[in-house]
């Protein structure tokens, strides 16, 4: 980009006063990630000033200043239906012990958690000194605790009934076999592979909230956390290959989660579910490393359960997953008053 006189950087004709947002752009396994790193919000992160990691993530969902950001990078024509962020906020908002706080946003809003997006941050965050370097410390692996459902009946409209599995590994997914949908995760079309996997996802939530309200206690899926209520919902659902016991070959899946977006990575968060889940049905043990494709772009993760634990008073196992991530670019955004789309959209 070319300097201007004075050394700043040279931008185009934009609104009087208007925003001008900065990101670094990420990817791991092929899912994108726009990093908004501190100050990248300009004059907006006095919006997020003072709060709680989690009060702010629930500002970003309440401000419509912080929610027409998130749409401005999210959606056309500056980012795309299947974008992914990830907004970094100042280590006094975080966490205690940890270097920086990030909210994770998407074109529907905002999640609570990202395994491909993790992966991204650790290795952002030693290249722009956000932490230190350490020796020996792996700065692409993510660990979680996690807890599972299994076998549970779902009637899906237009494709019949079905038995899935949910698990949480930062989210909730829901797990099916897509031979169970008539389809195969790694030769059916991927636009066929959206449709039945959204349509899981949203005879998941149906389902359950009409099971919640007639109280049948006999169903016994309830989506809860023990310690963080703000995530007990349906993600996304994932669809596998079935291929669920211990093998040193590569199992496929591709995760559909938010409204219909695809995940061009195996998926950090669902590949964390995916181990916790096989872990919980004896198919696989501690320490046995299983890798992950995606059946969309044939990226890989690798994961393994590596301690068994207690999250609240439920049974949960910390699961480590590697991946490789990579920058793409870095990007200035800027917005003009009279242009009709600088709010974003996006076809569906």
């Amino acid at each position: 980009m070319a300097e201007a006189a004075g050394g700043g950087l040279w931008l185009p004709p934009r609104a009087p006063g208007g925003a001008v947002l900065r990101a670094v752009e990420m990817h791991a396994g092929g899912e994108p990630l726009r990093v908004v790193p501190p100050g990248g919000l300009g004059e907006l992160e006095a919006l997020l000033a003072g709060l709680p990691l989690l009060a702010a993530r629930r500002r970003w969902l309440e401000a419509p200043e912080l929610d027409g950001a998130r749409r401005r990078l999210m959606h056309e024509p500056r980012g795309h239906r299947d974008m992914y962020g990830a907004v970094l906020v100042p280590s006094e908002l975080a966490p205690k012990e940890a270097a920086f706080g990030a909210l994770f946003v998407h074109q529907e809003g905002a999640s609570s958690m990202c395994g491909h997006a993790v992966l991204c941050l650790a290795r952002f965050a030693l290249d722009y000194g956000l932490c230190p370097r350490r020796r020996r410390s792996p700065p692409r692996k993510i660990k979680q605790h996690h807890e599972r459902k299994q076998d549970v009946p779902i009637e899906v409209p237009g494709y019949g009934k079905v038995i899935v599995d949910i698990g949480y590994g930062g989210a909730f997914y829901a797990f099916l076999n897509a031979d169970q949908l008539g389809l195969d995760v790694s030769s059916s079309r991927i636009r066929d592979l959206v449709d039945a996997a959204s349509a899981v996802t949203q005879a998941v939530k149906a389902q359950l909230c009409l099971k919640m309200l007639i109280n049948l206690l006999f169903f016994f899926f309830k989506v809860h956390h023990p310690e963080i209520e703000d995530v007990a919902f349906i993600y996304g659902t994932i669809l596998t290959d079935g291929k669920d016991e211990f093998n040193d070959e590569p199992t496929s899946n591709i995760c559909v989660f938010a409204d219909a977006q695809v995940d061009r990575s195996p998926t950090g968060s669902g590949v964390t579910a995916r181990i916790a889940l096989q872990y919980h049905k004896g198919l696989i043990q501690l320490n046995q490393t299983r890798t992950f494709r995606s059946s969309s772009t044939g990226s890989l993760f690798t994961g393994k359960a590596v301690k068994e634990t207690k999250c609240g008073d439920h049974k949960a196992v910390i699961v480590e997953v590697s991946g490789e991530s990579f920058y793409t670019g870095t990007s200035v955004f800027t917005f003009e008053e009279d242009d009709p789309l600088k709010c974003g959209f996006f076809l569906k």
